[in-house]
């Protein structure tokens, strides 16, 4: 089992956690098994006017919206992206993408660049993560970041960095819970550097 496939709750952050059925949300590998929650929480996105959309949604393969082995396709494409020996555009480094999941629900999805390119730098940053609108304002945010913070120290990274829209008060405080500390702003974003330990 993978050693992420726990939660992780800094004793220092009031998280509330929804627990069905003895289950509590939790990072996992992305899965097949988790097909139709995880269309629907693209379907949530697409329909959301709050925010705008997240990059991963429109990453999604056309086909696997619609047709079982494209999705198994499609989750097998992701898994291969934490491969540091695959090959990829200049622009894309490698990326460990995890769900978060309590039970057969996909709350969320968050992932781990291992290392970042100029740009990234400025404003996309170590982790990024997006909680499914009808799970939002749960405290699902604070607590998967919470829960990457040890794997991204186990992928290297000493400190994360992590952006988020200055506008994105939502954002700042899980940053800040996490023990985010404001660098500056380049931009429109603001960028922190958060302890992985």
């Amino acid at each position: 089992m993978p050693a992420w496939q726990c939660t992780v709750v800094r004793h220092c952050l009031p998280v509330l956690l929804s627990v069905h059925n003895d289950e509590v949300a939790k990072l996992i590998d992305p899965t097949i098994r988790l097909q139709a929650s995880f269309l629907a929480a693209v379907n949530e996105f697409h329909e959301d006017r709050d925010y705008p959309t997240p990059w991963f949604v429109d990453d999604v393969d056309p086909a696997a919206l619609t047709d079982t082995a494209a999705f198994a396709a499609y989750v097998t494409r992701v898994l291969s992206e934490r491969d540091e020996s695959a090959r990829r555009a200049n622009w894309f480094v490698p990326m460990t993408t995890l769900w978060w999941a309590e039970g057969d629900q996909m709350l969320g999805r968050l992932a781990i660049r291992h290392r970042l390119t100029p740009p990234l730098e400025k404003s996309g940053g170590h982790i990024g993560y997006d909680v499914r609108p009808s799970a939002r304002r749960q405290g699902h945010a604070t607590a998967m970041l919470a829960a990457a913070l040890p794997i991204a120290r186990s992928l290297g990274l000493m400190r994360a960095l992590l952006t988020c829209a200055e506008t994105n008060t939502a954002s700042q405080r899980v940053i800040e819970a996490n023990g985010g500390q404001f660098i500056d702003r380049v931009g429109d974003k603001r960028r922190y550097w958060v302890p992985v330990s």
